[in-house]
């Protein structure tokens, strides 16, 4: 019983800590530490929006795969929403992130992309905070619908 409570946290947490190590962690090992840190603080309006709305959608995918506030057999089976998500949620990963392929495509011999990339790095940001915030609204939509399905028999019973 307690676990409904627990796992929606536990996954905001996780997801988020994950999506920001990935982030520093390809920023540290493009440069270093205090390149990194100077970049967070630099982007953080961009960054912390994403972080944050990515770990938002790891607690509600979790509500939604475990069905944790609905009863399972009242619950539609919405995995194609639910991976559509997930898509939405990668895309936005890889938006907030891919700017910072630039710190390493020159030593792949790739300036041209390396110049493309950097010149849009705040669009890409922008991008990648428009799909996290589309993915969380498709996520709410389907737990609205599942509970809306689970409370309709409920109200209609009351009615008679």
């Amino acid at each position: 019983m307690k676990i409904r409570y627990l796992l929606p946290p536990v996954a905001f947490i996780l997801g988020a800590s994950l999506i920001g190590g990935f982030y520093l962690g390809i920023l540290t090992w493009a440069q270093d530490w205090n390149y990194a840190a100077s970049q967070f603080a630099r982007d953080r309006w961009y960054v912390l929006p994403i972080i944050i709305g990515f770990g938002l959608q790891a607690a509600i995918y979790s509500i939604l795969r475990f069905r944790l506030f609905i009863p399972s057999s009242a619950a539609s089976h919405s995995g194609a929403v639910m991976s559509t998500s997930g898509t939405t949620s990668a895309t936005a990963m890889l938006a907030c992130c891919l700017h910072h392929v630039t710190d390493v495509l020159p030593i792949l011999g790739l300036s041209a992309a390396t110049s493309f990339l950097a010149r849009y790095q705040r669009p890409f940001m922008v991008l990648g905070l428009l799909v996290n915030v589309f993915g969380i609204l498709i996520m709410i939509v389907v737990l609205y619908r599942d509970r809306q399905k689970f409370l309709a028999p409920q109200l209609v019973l009351e009615t008679k």
